[in-house]
């Protein structure tokens, strides 16, 4: 999976590369709207998902962009017991020896190596502005120094035996569980335009959250990244 991420951004940073960038752009239309592939990494929950991200936005200034963005992803991920809430974590403990005691729960199960195998989907929600560096004809930098959104996201256990099932009804009710709690975040990326109305992005964010916060006793950083067409329309707003 390492891999794969590297290839994707080494394509991205070749594809820059391929272009003469010399110039100063003289027409930067008011509007733009972007949609593509992307994936979310929150190693600290050995989750990586897939999905797609979506983007509009308006420019006031050709230097300043504000926008909305949307990301949907799905993958799977890997809990273990010391990442539980303290409290939580003595709970399973207690639980594992009062289920071995009575018979319940097999004495001679790996409790050492247990976790939890979930599937999750994962939506986000954005806005922000976006500083804009126009000095190539071909290729447009841009940053965004800080912005602020709504994670959403469902998780849904799939216990890979008995035993894991038995623990997980125990922490939580119901077949998924399901969160969502404010982000901040910092990213950019670059365009390669192809003409006035149509360019291919290549982004990347870093953000913080606490999902989960009554069951995982961490916060998380989780990184964006996505790429694909974006397209510009309306006036020139170069003076």
């Amino acid at each position: 999976m390492l891999d794969q991420r590297r290839v994707i951004v080494t394509l991205g940073i070749l594809f820059l590369l391929s272009f003469p960038l010399s110039g100063q752009q003289s027409y930067v239309s008011r509007f733009d709207v972007y949609g593509g592939y992307g994936f979310l990494d929150s190693p600290k929950v050995n989750l990586f998902e897939h999905g797609f991200a979506a983007q509009i936005g308006v420019r006031p200034k050709t230097w300043l962009s504000l926008g909305f963005d949307y990301t949907f992803a799905a993958g799977d991920l890997k809990i273990t017991p010391d990442q539980l809430l303290p409290a939580l974590q003595t709970q399973l403990q207690t639980g594992i020896v009062a289920g071995v005691t009575h018979g319940l729960l097999p004495p001679t199960y790996p409790y050492s190596t247990l976790y939890v195998p979930a599937h999750s989907t994962t939506h986000t929600f954005a806005l922000g502005p976006e500083l804009v560096y126009r000095h190539f004809t071909r290729a447009t930098i841009f940053v965004r120094p800080v912005y602020a959104g709504i994670i959403h996201e469902t998780a849904t256990p799939k216990p890979q035996d008995p035993v894991v099932a038995a623990l997980v009804s125990g922490l939580i009710t119901g077949p998924s569980k399901t969160d969502h709690v404010l982000f901040f975040g910092f990213g950019g990326g670059f365009d390669i335009n192809f003409g006035h109305h149509f360019a291919w992005r290549t982004q990347a964010d870093l953000v913080h959250d606490h999902l989960f916060n009554d069951l995982l006793k961490d916060a998380r950083f989780t990184v964006r990244f996505s790429i694909g067409p974006c397209f510009n329309f309306g006036p020139n707003i170069v003076k």
